[in-house]
């Protein structure tokens, strides 16, 4: 069975087979995760589940989730570093929830979303925010998120273009 736990240096490697294998079309560099797990590291989970492996049974990441404060609907461009959490940050943002096909059973996004979105430090901020990409709204529309009124205006609209075609903004009140 796989939990969701708190990110540490050491599983970089393995978030970065999952990002490799689900991203495959939004790559984004190693040194991304890195940042983004020393700037926030309370916003960096990843799912684990023990695997035999040369008669031993070794954690296996089969998932992640990278989130972080920012300043209201500025989300930051694909694979560009933070350089730092903006002192003023007023929104949170889930940059990436991702989890590869053999460990999606169960709702192990759903657990983790409601994790996230349940813990006291995104309940300090009116909002949260996210990308969704692949076709994801639908299941990101469960958690109460939904595109924002006024629509995205046209800096936002370049930034998502950094995220694929079928880029969705989506905001929701905590």
């Amino acid at each position: 069975m796989a939990t969701w736990r708190p990110m540490a240096e050491h599983d970089i490697p393995g978030v970065m087979r999952v990002a490799d294998e689900v991203h495959r079309n939004l790559p984004e560099q190693e040194s991304t995760f890195r940042e983004r797990l020393s700037l926030f590291p309370g916003g960096c989970m990843v799912l684990v589940r023990k695997e035999e492996k040369d008669d031993q049974m070794l954690p296996v990441v089969g998932g992640y989730l990278i989130s972080f404060p920012i300043r209201h609907g500025k989300p930051p461009a694909l694979d560009q570093p933070l350089g730092g959490i903006p002192p003023d940050s007023d929104q949170y943002y889930i940059h990436d929830l991702a989890i590869l096909p053999a460990f999606r059973r169960g709702g192990a996004g759903a657990q983790c979303v409601d994790r996230v979105l349940d813990s006291p430090v995104v309940r300090r901020y009116p909002t949260t925010c996210l990308i969704s990409v692949y076709g994801t709204a639908p299941f990101w529309a469960r958690f109460g998120f939904a595109r924002p009124e006024p629509p995205a205006d046209v800096a936002m609209k370049e930034k998502l273009c950094s995220y694929g075609p079928d880029a969705v903004y989506l905001v929701r009140r905590n």
